[in-house]
């Protein structure tokens, strides 16, 4: 399994705006792309930390063809007014501790 996690720095009176759009727009379309396995994003209890989007994908194949497809790209220039610094990607593989047990 991949995950993808994009950290967010949102301008404070945009972040209404973006946790909208994020919910009504990017989820939506990331949720059908092949191999995806959830789309979420993590707001920080901390309101001076960054809000994280997470997406899971069932293979590196799938992550790959998502990033090469120039979705992930659009979908991030959706919110790029909202942000108050570029955003940052970073790509995990995760495997279940009961896959092993």
């Amino acid at each position: 399994m991949i995950v993808r996690l994009t950290y967010l720095s949102f301008l404070p009176q945009n972040v209404e705006q973006a946790k909208k759009l994020f919910r009504e727009e990017i989820v939506p379309i990331v949720k059908v792309q092949k191999g995806n396995l959830d789309c979420r994003m993590l707001e920080p209890l901390d309101n001076s930390d960054e809000y994280i989007s997470m997406t899971t994908w069932e293979s590196q194949a799938d992550s790959d063809a998502y990033e090469s497809s120039g979705k992930y790209q659009e979908l991030v220039d959706k919110v790029k007014n909202d942000f108050a610094k570029k955003p940052v990607l970073k790509v995990y593989t995760t495997e279940s501790i009961l896959e092993h047990a």
